[in-house]
């Protein structure tokens, strides 16, 4: 399987920092905004993105991670959530769903499936104000009407095609996107 680089280190930072910018300008400022990283990358992304909002604005925009997986339509089997402690417990929130415009951080944007799964997952932490989608990749080949607000980068795939996203943090040697096909 032949893989290529798609992204360095500093375009996924530039990057970052491009749609940290967007999305501070899509809300008007970084009060009311909460970002919601889907477990295993988007957590890293999402606190990447709140260090460049804190760089920029000045304001320290909360985060927590969320694992999707009992919400996934893809798997066998019923998964009880809260039975399993998989979502978070309101009083650790780090934010008023009420008044806050939650922004679901991903790492790559394929099916929808998993947005589709962290919607559902957000129902349970209470109704936020609004919701939006931010990416580092989108790959394209859509299952479900779900489109990113933010893009890092728009990366055309055949679906024989795979996009990992390597991070310094999440233990690989450093930061890179590859495609492998």
């Amino acid at each position: 399987m032949r893989a290529r680089q798609i992204m360095s280190a500093e375009e996924i930072r530039r990057a970052i920092v491009r749609v940290s910018h967007e999305i501070v300008e899509k809300q008007g400022g970084a009060n009311g905004l909460a970002l919601v990283g889907i477990q295993h990358r988007g957590p890293i992304i999402a606190e990447r993105i709140a260090d460049a909002i804190y760089s920029n604005e000045g304001v320290r925009v909360p985060t927590m991670a969320l694992d999707v997986t009992p919400f996934r339509d893809d798997l066998d089997g019923a998964f009880d959530a809260d039975a399993a402690g998989v979502i978070p417990d309101a009083a650790i929130r780090p934010y008023d769903p009420s008044t806050t415009t939650v922004v679901l951080v991903d790492d790559v944007l394929y099916t929808g499936r998993t947005a589709r799964a962290a919607l559902d997952a957000l129902t349970h932490l209470g109704r936020p104000a609004a919701v939006r989608l931010a990416v580092l990749i989108d790959r394209g080949h859509r299952e479900l009407p779900i489109r990113p607000d933010h893009v890092g980068k728009n990366v055309p795939t055949a679906r024989a095609e795979r996009v990992e996203v390597r991070l310094a943090a999440a233990g690989a040697a450093e930061d890179e996107v590859v495609l492998f096909g």
